[in-house]
C-alpha cells in the first residue's frame, strides 16, 4: 500500500471531522487525497478500471458512512481504506461469480411432455434422493429439513434449535457433502 505523503492532510483527522460532524469539507479532501490511489490499486488488483472507478467510490462512500467505525490504535487510515477497497472487490467479484454460475445453471427444459421412460427415471432419482435423505444423522438432517423444505435462514435455524451459526453451517456443509456421495451422479 502506498506511503503516507508529505503535502496531505492529516488523514486521521479528516476521519474523525467526517465521524463527529459529517464534515463534507474533510470527505472532499480524504476523496481528493486517496481516490485515485484506491483506484490504483484495484487496478493493480486485476479490476476494470471503470469497475476499478466505481470500486474506488463506493469505497469512499463506506468510509463516509463507517466513519465513527474507524480506531486509529487499530490501523493507519490508509490501511483502514484499502483494506475497505479490497473487501469491496472480493465482494464484486463472488456477486459476479455467482451471477455467472446461476447463468450457467438456468437452462429451459427441453421438452414439456413427460414419457414413460423420464417418468420412471425421475421417480427412480427420486427415491434415490429420499433414501439418501433417511440416512443422514438426526442432527443434519434437522437442519436440511429446517433450510430446504421450511426455508428458514441459516440464522433462524441457529436461533430456532439453540445453535451457534458455525454449528449450523457446518451441518448443512457436511450433510450435503454426505448427499453429493450418495447421489453425485444425479446432478
Amino acid at each position: 500500500m502506498p506511503a503516507a505523503r508529505r503535502d496531505e492532510p492529516d488523514t486521521a483527522s479528516l476521519v474523525l471531522r467526517i465521524a463527529e460532524r459529517q464534515d463534507k469539507e474533510a470527505f472532499k479532501a480524504l476523496f481528493v487525497s486517496f481516490a485515485p490511489r484506491v483506484k490504483t490499486y484495484l487496478i493493480r488488483h486485476g479490476a476494470a478500471p471503470d469497475r476499478a472507478e466505481e470500486l474506488a467510490q463506493e469505497t469512499l462512500l463506506t468510509v463516509w458512512r463507517k466513519a465513527t467505525y474507524y480506531d486509529p490504535a487499530r490501523a493507519s487510515v490508509a490501511a483502514w481504506m484499502f483494506t475497505i477497497a479490497r473487501n469491496l472487490r472480493i465482494d464484486t467479484l463472488r456477486r459476479e461469480k455467482s451471477a455467472v454460475a446461476y447463468a450457467l445453471t438456468v437452462h429451459e427444459p427441453e421438452s414439456s411432455e413427460e414419457t414413460p421412460h423420464t417418468a420412471r427415471q425421475t421417480a427412480q432419482e427420486a427415491g434415490r434422493v429420499r433414501k439418501a435423505i433417511s440416512e443422514l444423522p438426526p442432527e443434519q438432517l434437522q437442519v436440511i429439513q429446517l433450510s430446504f423444505f421450511g426455508d428458514k435462514a441459516h440464522a433462524e435455524i441457529a436461533e430456532q434449535l439453540c445453535l451457534p451459526l458455525g454449528t449450523v453451517k457446518s451441518r448443512l456443509r457436511l450433510a450435503l457433502a454426505r448427499l453429493r456421495g450418495l447421489v453425485g451422479d444425479l446432478a
